[in-house]
């Protein structure tokens, strides 16, 4: 019997060239981009080679698909949770680390081009970025409360340094859904774009920040984050020891298994 060749998987995150910037695109489209381990994994070697190659002077980070990106995967959260495996979960948040800070301290200006739904960690891993544009179509959550978990990726960090410790422990808070307008009426976001119009928009700002004045644009960039490494290092550090507290919560699990169930959690605080 002769053997069969079964197709090699797609990868999940796709880098893509256009003179000095470097697009890089979450490539999990049927699953909204939701981050898994594998995922965030190859999100951090793709940002490492962006910050390695000199060539590159701007990166554009977005997703394939409707979403920019859904968050973590609540059906590899849910599975973790019930084999109780606190450290797999551990592993995609400390990846989240490295990619919070590679995108906040790399000498290269990032974009991020939010051209469908944002939630959680997905929210997070665009306001890491120098910059965000959205699609008209975008949606951002700050959607951990509505499961019980302990928002990651830097979140706690950026969040309140963009909108105001007030307005954002309520988005913490209650885990509301903001309009492409409500984020840019916040300062989340700098503009919103027809979606058909996104690419061209993001392409123009790129290629306009790409010709510019690099070693300006470094020191500005280092001035503004980078020089705030350790308070980001820290905070990151902290949203991992807390979220695997909220983790192992009874708390966490009835949220993932009401959001399955499609009702309405009944949280103990515990």
């Amino acid at each position: 019997m002769g053997s069969t060749t079964q197709p090699a998987a797609a990868p999940l995150v796709l880098e893509e060239r256009a003179g000095a910037v470097t697009i890089i695109r979450l490539n999990r489209p049927e699953k909204l981009n939701a981050l898994n381990m594998q995922l965030g994994q190859e999100l951090v070697h793709a940002l490492l080679r962006a910050q390695g190659d000199r060539s590159v002077h701007c990166v554009v980070l977005t997703g394939s698909g409707r979403a920019f990106c859904a968050g973590g995967d609540l059906e590899m959260l849910r599975d973790a949770r019930q084999r109780k495996a606190a450290d797999e979960v551990e592993d995609l948040v400390k990846a989240g680390k490295e990619i919070s800070i590679a995108i906040a301290t790399m000498p290269k200006i990032v974009i991020a081009a939010v051209n469908g739904p944002a939630a959680g960690g997905g929210m997070n891993l665009a306001l890491a970025a120098d910059i965000r544009i959205a699609s008209d179509q975008a949606r951002f959550a700050e959607s951990f409360a509505q499961i019980g978990l302990f928002p990651d990726f830097g979140g706690t960090y950026f969040l309140p340094r963009i909108v105001g410790p007030t307005r954002a422990a309520e988005l913490f808070y209650t885990g509301q859904t903001l309009s492409a307008d409500d984020a840019l009426r916040l300062g989340i976001v700098s503009r919103v774009v027809p979606a058909d119009q996104l690419e061209a928009e993001t392409k123009k700002l790129a290629e306009s920040i790409a010709t510019g004045a690099g070693l300006a644009q470094r020191d500005v960039k280092h001035r503004m984050s980078s020089e705030h490494r350790k308070d980001l290092e820290e905070a990151l550090d902290e949203e991992i020891r807390l979220q695997r507290h909220c983790f192992e919560s009874h708390d966490f699990l009835e949220g993932l298994n009401a959001f399955f169930e499609k009702r309405k959690p009944n949280f103990e605080g515990h």
